[in-house]
């Protein structure tokens, strides 16, 4: 670090004492290349860099990672049982830690009973006024709940009389809001039988087509040893009981080779297996099963609202309780403002300032009854958020990611003020960000780099935003761009009509969307853009729809596997030295027996973190000895799986390794800025920004005429945004039609056609409020995103 970068930091904050300070010392987490960086307390810190530079392994991977590991140290060894272990980051020293408060873009859980009003708690709230208030009364809050079923029946319970234990047994009535119908789903299911079984064979023979359900494992055992049914008779020649057993027995106790097991039929087995999980969370196999096999429709006996009838009855002003959280927040909040009963004040003004709050961040629009599942990598942080801005915690760090992603230039300066808000309550809080605006406000910044991945792990710069426009770093250097107009842009004659429109807050909308340019889609959140061209346009014949959904890695993954560049890659090696593929593949037959082809060797210390080693047999290549014998074009698989993606490229294009399926995805992968990643890294130490380059690159192989994004920049740096548009052009240059949702001004400023939707969100938005060229939106001035685009481009 530089003399003068310290002393720029030292003479904006004057630390006192170490009390003032997070100190590193000797990072090395992921990329971090042995750092050693002074963090001031009750700041607002800004770490910037290239997707890849190392900011998430600082200050996630590191810095929050340690203060949750020693928070969870403070339980019981108990407790800590319970809990997932945290291995302590690679790092030497850790000073001043905080308890840290992680925002992050993870999406919302999979538990399709998860709401935003049940995530936030506001459900609870709203439960409790409606137990007080709503008329007739029917109980207590969880009378009003629809995750709890109303039971009754009888139970022991153990008390004290007369200095004596005595059981007594006691019935019990639980009055819950759940309807019995769709046990609070709020849809019920048809499942299409002959999608389970091939009816003309036996089980024996192969019938079930349900994916994991193999007659080799514990399922053959089970449905051979039941004795409800001939496994070697074909199902069509079942009785009605053998077929009523198979499909719908309820959970029976039976033993099978002296072992105690549990039958139960096929459909309560799917239920409880599959129905159970959010459809975004399952396997790509399970889901196209699902989506084969299953119906989902609203329950006719609640509507949808998941609620039992006498829930829906009670009521307060003319609304019920399915009512409220069915309305948009911010008409909710208004609501409740008008509620005037001195008996629940407090609690009132509580929810009301919860509900203002989902109104300041933005999320005005959504209802309680929104599932979490559908919501976007930034709406989910910025609920998550909810739960902290009227936190009486100080004192604590608040780690965020990217939490301007998803967010119209309008609601920048609103995230901004509510993070400014968390800091001068006396609180520490990290932003990891690319977006100026946000950068701007920052009281010190940390920026990464100079590069990405190996070329990358370094601090560049520590100081002020004023000290960092004048450093020279490529951050530094890009903080003040602004792309300009276009002076010509592409016009075509031909479009895609999309008329009626109605999805969720889309109001009948009618447009003409141009083909053979580049179309822009803008609008504040919630305004209804990818509600408009998901469900009119995505779905079509030649349409590559590349949506914001994470790709999940393990271990196990890389950008060679998830791209389905490793299969052409193995069958090369295997022509080439006369091979089964197989032994190409870490997951497979090649794979080191000691480490099962992971390269490190786990072990468990209970309730203490484990520790990976590197595997001392392949030392960490993951493969047999002999396998790595066999070589293409001079190299052995795990030789190439180390290959950054530009030499990989390279490697792929001529001669005896030429492989031209795998040197394409390596190009493309070139083209969206991952030329420093490794094909054989694993996708869990990727950052956000990359994973979803690393998709859209894939996406790309895909054949289409009509090309989808939603908001690609997410994670871009500055400098990686004109590279995009580079790509972009090209794309509209080969023929393609290129329609982006996007809030980034440099992406307006560079379209040939924009259609902006708005005026507001939820139900103030869902319609046209402008179409034409950047430059008439400019000119025009008429909407947000004009008048924001005006300020951007200096007119």
């Amino acid at each position: 670090m530089s003399t003068a970068t310290t002393d720029v930091q030292q003479a904006a904050f004057h630390p006192a004492d170490s009390h003032d300070l997070i100190r590193v010392q000797g990072a090395r987490e992921n990329n971090l290349k042995d750092i050693t960086i002074e963090i001031p307390k009750r700041r607002l810190s800004v770490f910037t860099g290239v997707s890849g530079s190392g900011k998430s392994s600082l200050v996630f991977d590191t810095i929050a990672a340690e203060s949750q590991r020693m928070i969870n140290e403070t339980y019981s060894a108990f407790l800590q049982g319970f809990m997932p272990t945290l291995a302590r980051p690679e790092v030497d020293v850790l000073e001043g830690l905080t308890t840290a408060i992680i925002v992050d873009q993870e999406r919302m859980g999979a538990n399709p009973r998860s709401t935003v009003g049940t995530a936030t708690d506001v459900n609870a709230m709203l439960r409790i006024v409606f137990s007080r208030l709503g008329q007739p009364q029917i109980g207590s809050p969880q009378a009003y709940s629809f995750n709890v079923a109303s039971l009754s029946g009888a139970g022991a319970v153990t008390i004290e009389r007369g200095g004596t234990t005595v059981k007594e047994r006691r019935s019990f009535t639980v009055t819950g809001g759940m309807c019995p119908r769709c046990e609070g789903m709020g849809s019920v299911t048809d499942i299409d039988l002959t999608q389970l079984y091939d009816e003309t064979r036996s089980l024996n023979g192969g019938a079930l087509t349900i994916p994991g359900y193999s007659m080799d494992g514990w399922y053959g055992r089970i449905f051979t040893g039941s004795g409800f049914f001939d496994p070697d008779k074909p199902i069509r020649e079942f009785t009605k009981r053998e077929l009523h057993d198979l499909l719908y027995k309820e959970p029976t106790k039976i033993k099978v080779d002296t072992i105690n097991l549990t039958y139960e039929g096929l459909v309560p087995k799917i239920q409880k297996s599959m129905l159970s999980k959010d459809r975004e969370a399952m396997q790509p196999h399970i889901r196209a099963f699902v989506d084969r096999a299953i119906t989902f429709t609203t329950c006719p006996d609640c509507d949808g609202t998941r609620l039992s009838d006498a829930a829906r009855s009670s009521k307060i002003r003319g609304i019920s309780i399915a009512d409220a959280c069915a309305l948009q927040i911010s008409d909710l909040a208004a609501w409740v403002r008008e509620l005037d009963e001195p008996s629940v004040a407090p609690l009132l003004a509580a929810l009301g300032e919860t509900l203002d709050s989902f109104v300041e961040i933005g999320l005005g629009y959504l209802s309680l009854d929104r599932p979490s599942g559908t919501l976007s990598g930034g709406e989910s942080q910025r609920t998550k958020m909810i739960r902290h801005l009227g936190s009486s915690l100080t004192d604590v760090t608040y780690v965020f990611d990217e939490p301007t992603i998803g967010l119209h230039p309008h609601d920048i300066q609103r995230m901004n003020d509510l993070l400014l808000r968390l800091r001068d309550k006396g609180n520490t809080v990290l932003v990891v960000e690319h977006k100026p605006e946000m950068i701007a406000i920052a009281d010190h910044v940390v920026d990464l780099g100079p590069g990405a991945g190996t070329a990358g792990g370094t601090v560049c710069f520590e100081g002020t935003v004023d000290a960092l426009r004048r450093s020279g770093t490529l951050t530094g250097r890009h903080l003040d761009d602004r792309a300009a107009l276009k002076k010509t842009v592409r016009r075509s004659p031909r479009s895609l009509e999309i008329r009626g429109a109605t999805s969720h807050n889309v109001q009948n909308v009618d447009v003409d969307i141009p083909l053979g340019v580049l179309c822009v889609v803008t609008g504040v959140a919630g305004s209804g853009k990818s509600s408009l061209i998901h469900s009119s346009v995505s779905g079509r014949d030649g349409v590559v729809a590349i949506d914001q959904t994470a790709i999940k890695g393990s271990r196990r993954s890389n950008p060679a596997t998830y791209t389905g560049m490793l299969e052409p890659i193995r069958k090369a090696f295997a022509k080439a030295n006369g091979v089964k593929p197989a032994l190409f593949s870490a997951n497979s037959e090649g794979a080191c027996p000691t480490c099962n082809g992971a390269g490190v060797v786990f072990m468990d210390l209970a309730m203490m973190a484990g520790v990976a080693t590197t595997c001392e047999v392949c030392g960490g290549k993951r493969f047999q000895s002999e396998v790595l014998e066999y070589k293409l074009g001079g190299r052995d698989i795990s030789e190439v799986l180390s290959l950054p993606v530009a030499d990989a490229a390279e490697f792929f294009r001529t001669g005896d390794a030429k492989v031209p399926a795998a040197h394409a995805i390596l190009t493309r992968l070139s083209d969206v800025g991952l030329g420093y990643l490794t094909i054989g890294q694993a996708l869990s130490t990727l950052s956000g920004g990359e994973r979803q380059r690393l998709k859209l690159a894939t996406h790309m192989g895909e054949k289409g005429d009509i090309y989808i994004l939603d908001e690609p920049t997410a994670g871009l740096h500055l400098a990686d945004v004109e590279n995009l548009l580079g790509l972009l052009d090209r794309l509209v240059d080969a023929g393609k039609s290129v329609l982006v949702i996007e809030h980034h001004q440099a992406v307006m400023a560079h379209a040939d056609w924009i259609i902006d939707i708005g005026p507001g969100a939820g139900h103030d938005g869902g319609t046209i409020v402008f179409e034409g060229t950047p430059a008439d939106l400019v000119a025009s001035r008429s909407t947000l995103t004009g008048r924001h685009l005006a300020e951007y481009v200096g007119a």
